[in-house]
């Protein structure tokens, strides 16, 4: 009776913990251009999963045909047009706080955009996406 109450709880307390472990432990990267496919820019998400739970993610977006990193300094090639400077603001706002939104959160679908950052939003997590085929 004993040996069946300890496999019971053994049975119990394995699938407990194969249920809380989200994802498959290991370092995934995905790459994705979301829907600005007539963009030169992809974003490049690298993600460690460490006992089934995110816990570091590495992201920028890359402009392929001036071979940079968007970057707080990207707005430079809009000098003058003080919309698209905004835009790049917002932008790398968004690039620089949504690898700890998803970190917090735990789920892409979770992490909410930044307003205004709308475009980096959507290649990060299309990027995430990515990434994330191979982890669950």
């Amino acid at each position: 009776m004993i040996k069946k109450i300890v496999i019971v709880v053994a049975v119990i307390l394995f699938t407990a913990f194969s249920l809380n472990k989200k994802y498959k432990d290991g370092h995934y990267s995905g790459v994705s251009r979301s829907i600005y496919t007539q963009e030169p820019y992809y974003g490049r998400a690298s993600i460690v999963i460490d006992k089934g739970k995110i816990v570091k993610v590495d992201f920028f977006i890359r402009d392929s045909v001036l071979r940079e990193n968007f970057d707080g300094a990207y707005e430079r090639h809009f000098a003058g047009n003080q919309l698209y400077i905004q835009q790049c603001r917002n932008d790398w706002k968004g690039v620089q706080s949504y690898p700890d939104s998803l970190i917090k959160h735990q789920d892409i679908d979770k992490v909410d955009a930044i307003s205004g950052a709308t475009w980096s939003y959507n290649i990060f997590k299309a990027s995430v996406k990515n990434a994330m085929i191979s982890a669950k």
